[in-house]
């Protein structure tokens, strides 16, 4: 604290009562000065809004622990969110979280796509980073912004989605009975080719919900239950097969296996999805509804449908109809003479 008097005759007041928080007002008075240093001590105390929070010094690893405990113990793959989330932290020298930048994450994100990462790996792991500030956020438990708020996913070029033709579905289902020793994977095959489900959603399937000519799936990635109709014929062969093997178990690299003995070319991290995507695009070849295909592989949005949209019959076809080509069909003609520019 300074109360100094100055050349013109008036007092200067330069008070710091905690640090950080510093006042200064010059007076006529020393009386005066002596007033406002001591209602300045006096305001501190009282008033919380005088004084300055402390700077949150917590680093990154710590908020990941606190982001499980208040949030992510709610979460069904949470363990494995938190070994990622960690993992993270460590590469980036667990910097203090007030204190990450969206220049640091980037140079961490550029050294992890060199490394051979896939883009869509590091979007989603961006995505769970940034949960963890945002949900801290929310709850109180940080009062600084998403320090990583201004920093863009990649964008991503959207892949074909590879699907079965019948043909190949012959020769999968083939190669299945030939080569795989356990019996659970024809038939799990066979539930996520004629509902669409996911491979664990089929896998995990008990026999209470497959009834009433529906199989009823309740370990969604989604979260939400959904009902798929089937054949009777299926519904009766699903019964027999728990009748004489009992539940589902792990079959998921006999299938893997299955595919390889087969000599399909699948993309990587397509195999057992391979079944989803040839359900939902021999539904649309043969005429499906969108929107009833949305609801039947448990999409929150139709925009994750809509990959399947184009192959619908009748797809887009007012190109054909309505665009400008239709007047100059005498152009197809090879041998046509050429048509001068003007």
């Amino acid at each position: 604290m300074a109360i100094d008097q100055l050349p013109d005759g008036r007092w200067r007041v330069d008070v710091e009562p905690i640090k950080g928080k510093r006042f200064r007002k010059t007076v006529k008075t020393k009386a005066e000065a002596l007033r406002f240093e001591a209602t300045c001590r006096a305001k501190v105390i009282d008033s919380p809004d005088w004084s300055p929070k402390p700077r949150d010094r917590r680093r990154l690893l710590e908020l990941v622990d606190r982001w499980r405990l208040l949030h992510g113990h709610a979460l069904s793959d949470v363990d494995r969110t938190v070994l990622v989330l960690k993992r993270m932290a460590r590469d980036m020298g667990n910097p203090v979280a007030s204190q990450l930048t969206g220049a640091t994450y980037t140079a961490y994100r550029a050294a992890r796509l060199a490394s051979g990462i896939s883009c869509k790996t590091v979007n989603v792991q961006f995505g769970h980073l940034c949960s963890v500030f945002n949900i801290l956020r929310q709850l109180g438990e940080i009062d600084f912004q998403n320090p990583l708020a201004s920093v863009k996913t990649i964008k991503l070029q959207e892949r074909e989605l590879t699907y079965l033709s019948s043909s190949h579905i012959a020769r999968l289902f083939g190669a299945i009975r030939e080569h795989c020793r356990t019996p659970h994977t024809y038939m799990v095959a066979l539930i996520c080719l004629a509902t669409g489900c996911r491979w664990g959603e089929a896998q995990t399937l008990q026999p209470e919900r497959v009834r009433d000519g529906a199989v009823l799936f309740v370990n969604t990635k989604g979260k939400r239950r959904r009902s798929v109709p089937i054949e009777q014929a299926l519904h009766d062969c699903i019964h027999g097969h728990f009748q004489q093997y009992g539940l589902f178990t792990n079959c998921r690299d006999s299938f893997d296996y299955a595919v390889k003995m087969s000599g399909l070319k699948l993309p990587a991290r397509q195999k057992t999805h391979v079944l989803r995507h040839t359900f939902a695009s021999h539904f649309m070849m043969n005429g499906g509804n969108i929107l009833a295909l949305q609801k039947i592989l448990g999409h929150a949005s139709l925009n994750m449908t809509m990959r399947y949209a184009h192959l619908a019959p009748d797809y887009l076809q007012e190109a054909v109809a309505f665009g400008p080509i239709r007047g100059f069909r005498h152009f197809f003609d090879t041998q046509a003479e050429a048509v001068p520019v003007e």
